[in-house]
């Protein structure tokens, strides 16, 4: 193995672990952000109750585990796919903080119109709606930032 090889895959790894542990922060921030305004596990709640069978409240740590699951994978994502544009910047915090958010909103809008209501059958209410859309822009703000912040 070549020494370029050695340092693509270091580079990787550590854009890996950059977003996962991004993804695991962002995914708390936005769950502390929603939990007390939606009024409602998060949707893999209702997934599960679908899916599996029961109601959704019959899942609540599976529901945060696959929730906190599904942040961090989008932490990783998020990071191979940004983090280079992101240590190109001179100012690699904003950098982030605007990938971040355009990526928080993507996936706030595939979350509701493909996964919320194809996979859930699942329509949000205007403001369960934007609770979504808020919670999706706070993980995103907070994933960018932490992966610009990180050298």
């Amino acid at each position: 193995m070549t020494e370029t090889d050695e340092s693509t895959r270091a580079g990787r790894a550590s854009r890996t672990a950059v977003g996962a542990v991004g993804g695991l922060l962002a995914t708390l921030v936005m769950t502390v952000f929603r939990l007390p305004t939606a009024k409602s596990l998060p949707p893999p709640a209702e997934f599960l109750g679908r899916w599996v069978g029961g109601a959704p409240d019959d899942y609540p740590v599976s529901s945060l585990a696959l929730h906190f699951g599904y942040g961090v994978v989008a932490g990783v994502l998020f990071a191979l796919g940004c983090e280079r544009r992101i240590e190109r910047s001179d100012r690699p915090e904003t950098a982030g903080l605007v990938a971040g958010a355009a990526y928080g909103a993507a996936l706030s809008v595939v979350g509701e119109r493909v996964v919320l209501r194809h996979l859930v059958g699942q329509r949000l209410a205007a403001d369960e709606s934007v609770v979504f859309h808020a919670g999706h822009l706070m993980y995103g703000l907070t994933l960018g930032v932490w992966a610009g912040s990180r050298d």
